[in-house]
């Protein structure tokens, strides 16, 4: 295996803080390798080396992404994902597997992994297909990129440009400020004290009715005409989904 790393641009949680990734093989020197390279990129690295302290590993870590290797000691790749995916839907999956035959990688993506690679590869490729993986579930920002998309609606931070559906949606800044917010988190649910504290900055003093105020705006000039994306979540907050 290469040792060869790569240096793409930095990618982060949407908090900005590093993203988390857990790498599942029961060959510890690989799992250290592995390691290594993601730790190289800035991101945060938990490792397990069967099934079970795979699944456990998962719930108590939370990663971003999961490097899963297809045969573990105790019961296969498939079923560690079966498990994750009941606590963590959309978490994505890339699989390890030693095994290079058409049916074993469609097996796998079938069960509901996102990628694969087979053994032996470069350490450079299992870095950039996670960072893919994470680029392509919005699970990330990228530092590198000023273009936010969740699905049909784009936004170009730098611009300030925003369209859905190739329509262009005129916001003010407030309205802007708080799309972004949602944008940079998709399909997870926003408090109105979260978006209180990011988009206004400061404390209301109990005033979240200013939040509904504006979703209303937002609600007005994004969704009008099309399927809805954002949504509320009674008693919750707000939430950004892609239109189905």
């Amino acid at each position: 295996m290469s040792t060869k790393l790569s240096t793409g641009a930095t990618l982060t949680r949407p908090d900005g803080r590093p993203v988390r990734v857990l790498v599942v093989d029961d060959e510890s020197n690989l799992t250290e390798l592995l390691g290594m390279a993601l730790r190289y990129e800035g991101w945060d690295v938990a490792s397990a080396g069967s099934g079970t302290a795979a699944v456990r590993k998962a719930r108590e870590f939370q990663p971003d992404a999961v490097v899963l290797d297809m045969m573990l000691p105790d019961f296969d790749g498939m079923e560690v994902l079966r498990r994750m995916r009941a606590d963590s839907p959309t978490v994505p999956v890339l699989f390890l597997t030693a095994k290079d035959a058409v049916e074993d990688r469609i097996a796998g993506l079938t069960a509901g992994g996102d990628d694969y690679v087979t053994k032996p590869f470069s350490l450079e490729e299992v870095v950039a297909r996670v960072r893919a993986l994470m680029r392509r579930t919005a699970v990330v920002a990228d530092e590198s990129s000023s273009l936010l998309v969740v699905g049909d609606l784009t936004m170009d931070e730098d611009s300030h440009e925003v369209v859905r559906a190739g329509h262009e949606v005129s916001l003010t800044a407030t309205e802007f400020e708080l799309l972004r917010y949602l944008m940079r988190n998709p399909k997870r649910v926003l408090s109105k004290t979260q978006i209180l504290d990011r988009v206004w900055n400061y404390d209301f003093g109990g005033q979240a009715n200013v939040v509904e105020l504006y979703i209303s705006y937002l609600r007005k000039k994004i969704d009008a005409g099309h399927t809805p994306m954002i949504h509320t979540m009674r008693g919750v907050g707000y939430v950004l989904k892609p239109a189905d």
